[in-house]
């Protein structure tokens, strides 16, 4: 079904893309990450709700289209940011075509983003569209808060993290936008704004936590082809996941100082020797089975919320997809 209506999506976004392109040398450049194959996880799920709640496919395309294009702007920046080398099996967009191009190419995408959820007045009519355009404004808000808290817990060289730390950034940074926003947008529109959004919350949280910290734990151990970025680079850009947590908790002074002195080195200054230290003691201290154990404890809670979020869905294929997501989440590779 992510293939179905990923390919549904694609569709729709590559003729918007071919479109805008021809317009503006930014919009072809824009154009690059959201041509590069992605799972289409975001768009799939805005679209399998919208039907469990009785709509067609095509009556959650726009706010589809406009999920990827947004969540692509995200990703173009998060890479600047974290000074990637590359997306989804190839060169990073800034590594390509130098930071400010990439930043616009970024900015560029947020205002295509907000076309097709204007063009949902055709479609759904205005209130509905206004909702989904409220919908979108908080999801926004949401991620960039959340990406605040990661860049100033690096910035700071953060040392005294908690697990409810981890939780609460993710909620903002990931959850918003992976999943709570695209079943409460893909509900919205299936119900015609008819049912309370916010029952999707925590199902959406428990999904998306548990889908991030399995992203993290294939960033430490995943397969390059697969995964689409480099190994290792959390650990190269000292992102504050779950695994480095435990081991800042876990580790003696000793190995909390040196941990904390590697990671306040820029990431180019890392070395490598280092870094296979700290991912030795991350394997020693059980901190990666801990985090494992962690996202199938989240995965078992979207499991047990899922009857309460979904229980006046349709009964079917878009219900059932949307139900064994906390597997996919913990076997994809």
């Amino acid at each position: 079904m992510l293939d179905e209506y990923g390919s549904l999506a694609q569709r729709a976004l590559s003729s918007y893309l071919e479109r805008e392109s021809r317009r503006s040398d930014v919009y072809r450049l824009a154009a690059d990450y959201p041509l590069r194959k992605g799972r289409s996880l975001r768009a799939s799920l805005c679209m399998a709700a919208a039907r469990a709640f009785g709509a067609a496919a095509e009556e959650a395309v726009y706010s589809a289209v406009s999920l990827e294009l947004m969540h692509n702007a995200f990703l173009v920046h998060d890479d600047i940011e974290d000074e990637s080398d590359e997306r989804r099996g190839g060169p990073a967009l800034h590594r390509l075509h130098g930071v400010p191009a990439a930043l616009n190419a970024g900015d560029a995408l947020v205002v295509l983003g907000l076309r097709p959820l204007l063009q949902n007045r055709d479609v759904l009519g205005a209130r509905v569209s206004f909702r989904i355009l409220e919908e979108a404004e908080r999801m926004v808000r949401e991620s960039v808060e959340g990406q605040a808290l990661e860049l100033r817990w690096r910035r700071e060289n953060a040392d005294a993290l908690t697990e409810s730390d981890y939780l609460r950034m993710t909620l903002k940074k990931t959850c918003w936008y992976t999943s709570i926003y695209p079943i409460r947008v893909g509900a919205l529109i299936g119900t015609r704004d008819g049912v309370d959004l916010d029952a999707f919350v925590r199902f959406g949280f428990f999904l998306g936590t548990a889908f991030q910290i399995q992203d993290d734990l294939l960033n430490l151990h995943g397969d390059h082809a697969q995964y689409g970025k480099e190994l290792e680079g959390d650990l190269r850009e000292g992102k504050r996941t779950l695994m480095l947590i435990r081991l800042l908790e876990a580790a003696t002074e000793a190995e909390r100082a040196r941990a904390l002195r590697l990671l306040e080195l820029p990431r180019a200054a890392k070395p490598q020797t280092e870094l296979a230290w700290l991912r030795d003691t991350m394997l020693r201290l059980d901190c990666i089975d801990y985090a494992r154990a962690v996202a199938h404890a989240l995965a078992g809670a979207a499991l047990g919320e899922f009857p309460r979020a979904f229980g006046d869905a349709l009964e079917g294929r878009d219900k059932r997809f949307i139900e064994s997501l906390p597997y996919w989440a913990l076997e994809r590779s």
